[in-house]
């Protein structure tokens, strides 16, 4: 039995806007609004709001069959993917570009295969909940998604919400498996539908913590910094920090908001237009003293500060690395909500 797309938006999690794109349908992270406001200020930040990081298909079944046909588009610097099906919280199978190679350490720049893809997936008997990551890395549009006749399928929506801000390393930038990035791992934790609003090389941007959602979400993590020490003076800094802040604030006042600071990097030690890294955590701080509804967690210590935690060796954790971050940025939130 083929789902219509309507029932594969209701089963679907971490999307706000839906679009069909010759006879598929493309999930999207951003609103419409949010996604103008890439397209007027940065193509390449624009073309990163159609990766699906964060969505996925999320839903109880007796079917002992789920198959799934999509096309894989990319827009960037990534060319592996892969999308993670989950039956009771277990994996159980992929659809990857990569599975057949061996990766090296560095897997980061390698040439891999897009476009069309399809597996059938055993489920097993009885009632079960399955979860299927859609990937972080490409753009990712849905052909079909099939199982058996007569079988039953009903939607599961978590209880609570969360919105994730952030870079690259938010975005999902550099696991191998969507399941692993640390911010789908703490969602899942927390009890949350993760809504990710993260862009591979962002910085702070006071003008997207101004357009709301729909919603009110019960938790908001913002994870900047790292670009803007790359990138930026420190004054400019000082002052996107303060606006996105006090914006991101006014726009969610009764939502529990963590300003996470960045993760070690292994070019730490250099001096830049900004000045030292450690700057950034102390002006994060300082920028949201006077600001109630926010908390602030460090997250310079949460994966471990040895190569073989990063997919590029320097900066993007790989999945062993997102591990780490997600129990440690967990162990912080718990302690705090």
């Amino acid at each position: 039995m083929k789902l219509s797309f309507d029932q594969v938006k209701e089963i679907t999690t971490g999307a706000v806007n839906f679009q069909e794109e010759n006879t598929m349908l493309l999930l999207k992270r951003f609103t419409q609004e949010q996604e103008m406001l890439y397209k007027e200020t940065n193509q390449d930040f624009y073309d990163k709001t159609f990766y699906t990081s964060g969505i996925k298909f999320l839903f109880k079944t007796d079917s002992k069959n789920l198959f799934l046909k999509l096309k894989t588009m990319n827009c960037s610097t990534r060319k592996y993917f892969s999308v993670d099906v989950f039956v009771d919280g277990n994996p159980i199978g992929y659809i990857d570009n990569f599975s057949n190679i061996e990766l090296p350490q560095d897997y980061t720049q390698m040439e891999l295969p897009l476009g069309d893809f399809s597996k059938k997936f055993q489920l097993g008997e009885g009632e079960k909940t399955v979860c299927v990551h859609l990937p972080w890395s490409v753009k990712t549009l849905i052909e079909e998604i099939s199982i058996d006749d007569n079988a039953f399928i009903e939607a599961v929506k978590p209880k609570k919400k969360l919105i994730a801000y952030g870079d690259s390393i938010t975005h999902g930038y550099d696991a191998l498996r969507p399941s692993n990035r640390y911010i789908a791992k703490v969602a899942e934790l927390l009890g949350a539908e993760e809504f990710n609003k993260a862009i591979g090389g962002e910085r702070f941007f006071p003008q997207l913590a101004k357009l709301k959602e729909s919603f009110a979400p019960d938790y908001i993590t913002v994870a900047y910094g790292t670009n803007d020490w790359s990138n930026i003076d420190e004054e400019t800094f000082k002052y996107k920090c303060k606006a996105f802040y006090t914006n991101i604030s006014q726009s969610y006042p009764d939502s529990k908001i963590f300003a996470i600071t960045p993760i070690w990097r292994k070019d730490m030690g250099e001096y830049r237009e900004f000045g030292y890294f450690e700057k950034v955590e102390q002006g994060i701080r300082k920028a949201v003293t006077d600001i109630e509804n926010i908390t602030v967690i460090s997250g310079f210590d949460f994966v471990p500060k040895e190569e073989k935690c990063y997919a590029d060796l320097r900066l993007h954790p790989n999945d062993d690395g997102f591990a780490c971050y997600a129990e440690n940025l967990y162990r912080e939130i718990k302690t705090k909500i």
